[in-house]
């Protein structure tokens, strides 16, 4: 694998290594890491660059029903085709926890780019149920 073209970076969350230097990351691990802070990150976050991450967030007092599965997933891969140019997104799963109707399972279906590396992720989101 071009070690080049996935790259290294500091881990996330930031955190030391052994050395008590930065960790970093590098190759799928990199990848997987900027995936999840793609989607942990609300548009308008970031000062200096306002438009980055994923409008998932929208989506925390929505009900946990089909039609908020199908948003999240649409929002996922708009934001992933966005900021990972090194993946191709296959699909994007949204699925319900069995035991707590307030979890939502986001299984994003990638490939690298420069290997054809198939793999995936899963990432729970939360919403908040109204009460009735």
């Amino acid at each position: 694998m071009s070690e080049e073209f996935i790259g290294r970076g500091w881990a996330f969350p930031l955190r030391t290594d052994a050395t008590g230097g930065i960790a970093l990351v590098s190759r799928e691990r990199e990848v997987e890491e900027a995936i999840r802070l793609i989607i942990g990150t609300s548009p308008g976050e970031r000062p200096m660059r306002p438009e980055f991450g994923c409008r998932i967030h929208d989506y925390v007092f929505a009900s946990a029903d089909g039609t908020t599965a199908s948003a999240i997933a649409a929002e996922v891969k708009s934001a992933l085709r966005r900021w990972e140019p090194r993946i191709d997104v296959d699909d994007v799963v949204v699925s319900f926890d069995a035991r707590d109707a307030a979890v939502l399972y986001i299984d994003i279906r990638y490939s690298i780019r420069q290997t054809n590396d198939r793999r995936n992720l899963v990432f729970p989101f939360y919403v908040i149920p109204g009460g009735d």
